[in-house]
């Protein structure tokens, strides 16, 4: 109901101002045939000079051209105002300018006497000169910055279309910011032409003012003298001082209209008020006001010429230089001081906020309040451990993991810690605080008051003493570790064993977006035409899951563009892509250049190969074996693995290109570090030693 009482009064307001904006046009038009008087016309012509100064000082202020694109408008209806009071003058100069000066009303009379100073050879002067700058130099440049401006703004109209239109196509814009920008291109086009015909107005006025000026002298002289019997120099005298006086009020909006139209047209693309454009620019170089000092300064010295303007400018031009860098460094530091506050308050309101409280940590280190308080002292050393741990994941798998969120956590055991992923805890372990780990291996404990315990990262036999057997320790050969290594080597262990939950979709682009042109481009193919970008990543992922580097990424892009036109498993490209790594993968696990390898027997080749089953294709179907043979292996396999892995040896499995996956798939669950070969991807060249069989 409100509303509906509320839009009668709005129309009535805009209707209201519609009729008296009318009038005001009708009102123009009227003193163009109507008799006026001089009280209406000095009305008409301060309000003349009133609308061209208004007219100026928002063309001064406004931020860019299209925020005064009614400017052609106003400029049309500021002209007809002028005219027709200079009819309305002359009509008045003519019918009682036999009165004296002030017959077409005081503000004439007042131009007059103040601008000629009595001398109507002094005005005659001025109004020339002022013709002449207004038409010449002012309303000629104006009309041709507004022509050429307007010619290529029009030829650019098609391109900025196209541009908008790739914008909106690329999702850098949606449709409603599209609209604007072919709205206001649209606007922008309509301007500048508007302005190019806009500007015939200032200079067919500046005609018509010498014109009409020039038939009052005439005409005033020709009716004194032959009306009014005046003598001829009388008659001369007052209505040259009547016309060229009306000529110096018409022309001074007129020239004032004319800057604000230069003002408008030559600010181009520029943007901010006129003041922030001329003074912003001219004094953003404070070497150019020194230079400009020290000329002045010379010029002050030279004889014959004034020292007190050069000296005074040279001045002051030197100390604008010298505290306008300081302002800017003041304003920068402020703004720069603004931001961190600006960026801390933002950060406080996403750690209060309900949405941060569902973000999780990708890597986090939760530490119990006694292990806390053991390692604050060494708080520096271990983050400056965590990122050279860091960067050696970086260096030997090609990605750059996370970092580690610490955090105090007095939920958990006080000597406990806990290692999360994404918020899942994947390790955890009850540390002896002050305690040193012995590593035995196969070794007997030392002869030392502890306890046998089990190495967290890799499960190894292990002996906790006192930190104050560490010299009996490096005395009778033993290695041992701290409580701040055995943590740092657990964590390490467990990124290591979980590099594929921590290659994001973000950091394998960003991978990619690092790699040579022509490598970006194969991969952009590849994946449009044959595997997408989240297929890419599986691979990658299947790869770190055995804990082969994605360093060489470009090969692995090469190898990928290989197979990807001809099948489409994920495991299937992996497995091609680690016989073309395979000079990568062997260096890897060699020590001395030697290949350690442990081989599966004939019967286990023969059991795997034919519990392979295939399609008509020829491909793997299923891996379908019996659970009794599955079992046997598994412990056939142990005993040999754990044989090895007690005496320190490094090795891989080496088994049938077919099998691979399957047995790699089975070994992992018994020992997921140990890598898995097929005899394929064994490279040329490498030396191998066969450290034994599963049989």
């Amino acid at each position: 109901m409100a509303l509906i009482e509320t839009l009668p009064r709005m129309a009535g307001a805009r209707n209201g101002r519609d009729v008296g904006f009318a009038i005001g046009i009708v009102a123009i038009l009227c003193i163009l045939f109507l008799p006026i008087p001089p009280f209406v016309i000095d009305i008409g012509l301060a309000f003349s000079i009133a609308l061209s100064v208004l007219i100026l000082m928002v063309a001064l202020w406004i931020q860019r051209p299209l925020d005064f694109s009614s400017f052609p408008t106003i400029l049309l209806i500021a002209t007809m105002l002028r005219l027709s009071l200079n009819i309305a003058t002359t009509r008045v100069i003519l019918s009682h300018g036999n009165e004296g000066t002030n017959a077409a009303g005081y503000v004439i009379g007042g131009f007059s006497s103040l601008v000629m100073s009595g001398d109507f050879v002094i005005g005659i002067i001025v109004f020339s000169i002022l013709l002449v700058v207004n038409f010449i130099v002012i309303t000629k440049g104006s009309t041709r910055i507004a022509e050429v401006g307007a010619r290529f703004t029009l030829d650019a109209i098609p391109g900025k279309q196209m541009s908008i239109d790739a914008d909106l196509s690329a999702g850098l814009i949606n449709e409603k910011e599209a609209q604007l920008r072919r709205r206001e291109l649209e606007e922008e086009s309509s301007f500048f032409g508007s302005m190019d015909g806009a500007s015939k107005f200032v200079r067919g006025d500046a005609i018509a003012g010498l014109i009409i000026t020039g038939v009052n002298v005439v005409g005033g002289i020709v009716i004194g003298y032959a009306r009014h019997d005046m003598d001829l120099g009388e008659a001369a005298e007052v209505f040259v001082k009547l016309s060229v006086g009306d000529g110096l009020v018409t022309q001074i909006p007129a020239l004032i209209v004319s800057l604000a139209a230069g003002l408008l047209v030559s600010k181009g693309g520029t943007r901010g008020s006129a003041d922030q454009a001329v003074m912003g620019q001219l004094s953003a170089y404070p070497r150019a006001l020194y230079v400009a000092a020290m000329l002045l300064t010379i010029l002050s010295l030279l004889p014959g010429l004034p020292m007190l303007p050069f000296l005074s400018l040279a001045i002051l031009m030197a100390v604008v230089g010298y505290v306008i860098p300081m302002r800017q460094n003041r304003r920068a530091a402020e703004a720069e001081t603004a931001e961190k506050h600006k960026q801390a308050q933002k950060e406080e309101d996403e750690r209060n906020s309900v949405k941060e409280s569902l973000k999780t940590a990708e890597i986090e280190l939760l530490i119990g309040k006694q292990l806390s308080t053991k390692l604050v002292v060494v708080h520096q050393e271990l983050a400056f451990r965590m990122g050279k741990m860091r960067k050696k994941f970086a260096q030997q798998y090609g990605f750059v993991v996370p970092e580690v969120k610490l955090t105090d956590d007095f939920a958990i055991p006080g000597k406990a810690y806990q290692i999360r992923m994404h918020g899942t805890v994947v390790a955890e372990n009850q540390m002896r605080v002050g305690e040193l780990m012995v590593l035995l291996g196969a070794k007997e404990p030392p002869d030392m008051p502890g306890e046998e315990v089990r190495e967290p990262a890799f499960g190894m036999r292990a002996f906790s003493v006192p930190e104050m057997f560490a010299d009996d320790l490096k005395r009778d050969g033993y290695a041992f570790a701290d409580n701040l290594s055995v943590l740092l080597t657990h964590l390490s262990e467990v990124i290591r064993n979980n590099l594929p939950q921590l290659l994001s979709y973000k950091d394998m682009k960003a991978l990619l977006d690092r790699q040579d042109p022509e490598y970006k481009k194969l991969a952009d193919d590849i994946c449009t035409s044959h595997i997408s970008y989240p297929g890419l990543q599986a691979v990658l992922k299947l790869l770190l899951a055995e804990r082969v580097s994605i360093r060489n990424l470009h090969l692995i892009i090469e190898a990928i563009a290989e197979i990807a036109p001809h099948v489409r498993r994920t495991e299937q490209i992996v497995e091609h892509v680690r016989i073309r790594m395979s000079q990568q993968i062997c260096g890897d696990l060699s020590e001395g250049g030697v290949l350690k390898v442990l081989r599966l027997g004939n019967r286990w080749d023969l059991v795997l190969h034919q519990s392979l089953k295939r399609d008509a294709k020829g491909e793997i179907r299923e891996f379908d074996i019996d659970p009794r043979l599955l079992e046997e292996f598994g412990q056939e396999a142990g005993k040999a693995i754990r044989k090895l892995i007690d005496g320190g040896e490094r090795f891989a499995i080496v088994t049938a290109p077919d099998a691979r996956p399957y047995v790699r798939m089975i070994i992992e669950r018994l020992y997921p570090t140990l890598p898995v070969l097929s005899h394929v991807e064994i490279a040329k060249g490498v030396e191998i030693r066969v450290l034994g069989s599963v049989s």
